[in-house]
């Protein structure tokens, strides 16, 4: 009797804290505007990409919904499908949404984030991509402001300028977000070992560590 009030007591200090767990069947993944025209330009590019590859496949793991957004498409190129471990036919299967806006929360995503139960219910986002200091950094903002939980994954998102990632880390921190890495992320979605997805999750964890990750240097 004790230990039920202990837990009941806890999970509300943890909600009034707002500590920021995950839960695959509460999260969405938030892919900003990787695209070709922008890969040759971003600090740490290919970190980036080979981020969001692995967190796209944990996403298929998981079955944790994969939205995305384009920026401008005619002039900035479709999303780099090495985001994808499946590549072009992993991409199809995403949702994607064109847009002008800098934040990915258009009026088309916004519905598409209301359009069933399951996705009404999800209220924490992971959010990676670029650019850090705009696109990344307004999205974080909207969905603040709509009362989610937002996970920026530090080494998915850059900017050109290291500087402007910097600082827009330090602001989205200060408004709220919660900063992590890809692999913390990874692990605190499956809870424990026990999980029945763990050995492919840990399986695409040992292979992403053998890449390098610039954001070490």
């Amino acid at each position: 009797m004790a230990s039920n009030a202990a837990a009941t007591s806890a999970k509300a200090f943890a909600k009034k804290l707002n500590i920021g767990k995950v839960s695959p069947t509460t999260t969405t993944f938030l892919l900003c505007d990787i695209q070709e025209r922008f890969r040759p330009l971003m600090y740490n590019s290919e970190t980036v990409i080979s981020t969001a590859r692995y967190l796209t496949s944990i996403a298929k793991e998981l079955s944790i919904p994969v939205v995305g957004t384009q920026q401008y498409t005619k002039v900035f190129g479709p999303i780099v499908s090495d985001c994808f471990a499946d590549g072009e036919e992993g991409l199809k299967k995403a949702s994607i949404f064109e847009k002008k806006k800098f934040s990915m929360i258009t009026e088309e995503v916004h519905e598409f984030l209301e359009s069933s139960d399951d996705m009404r219910a999800r209220s924490s986002f992971v959010l990676f991509g670029v650019e850090s200091h705009v696109c990344v950094q307004q999205t974080c903002l909207d969905l603040l402001e709509m009362g989610k939980d937002v996970h920026v994954i530090v080494d998915g998102v850059s900017s050109q300028q290291p500087y402007d990632r910097k600082i827009s880390l330090e602001r989205m921190s200060s408004a709220g977000a919660f900063l992590t890495t890809a692999q913390s992320l990874a692990f605190m979605l499956m809870h424990s070992a026990d999980h029945p997805n763990f050995k492919a999750v840990s399986k695409l964890t040992v292979n992403h560590m053998k890449l390098p990750n610039e954001f070490n240097d």
